[in-house]
């Protein structure tokens, strides 16, 4: 079967580096697919989740947000922050969530009102993600 070669890196490290038979990326205009021989683009990524498929399983990656380049043979996503879903930290998004809450009621310029949305939507994303992975619902 076809593979792809699919990196994953943060601004501090490299979370996965190898082939992989598809990937699925949370993009600006939705989740994107991607297979072998994908046709080439560059998109801007939304907090959430990607998932790389190899013959192994499912190896799950929080991002914040960023860029993903497809060629037709390799697949690059640069993330700001990329966390293995399997290390989030539930009651530090709970927490994230709860401090972006409170600042978007007490902000007033549209510059702040931004960062915290931006900040909120992020939170939910992991907690999203970590909640998938326990097979909730939230």
């Amino acid at each position: 079967m076809p593979t792809i070669h699919v990196d994953v890196v943060s601004a501090t490290e490299s979370l996965y580096s190898g082939e992989a038979l598809r990937v699925f990326a949370p993009t600006s205009t939705g989740e994107l697919g991607i297979y072998p021989k994908h046709t080439a683009l560059l998109s801007t990524l939304k907090p959430g989740e990607v998932r790389v498929e190899t013959d192994k399983g499912i190896e799950s990656i929080y991002v914040s947000g960023g860029i993903i380049e497809v060629q037709p043979d390799v697949v690059t996503i640069f993330s700001d922050t990329a966390i293995r879903a399997s290390d989030l930290d539930e009651s530090k998004a709970l927490e994230a969530k709860q401090r972006a809450q409170e600042a978007m009621e007490n902000a007033t310029e549209s510059q702040d009102i931004s960062a915290t949305q931006a900040a909120l939507a992020e939170s939910i994303a992991q907690l999203q993600m970590i909640n998938k992975m326990r097979g909730k619902k939230i």
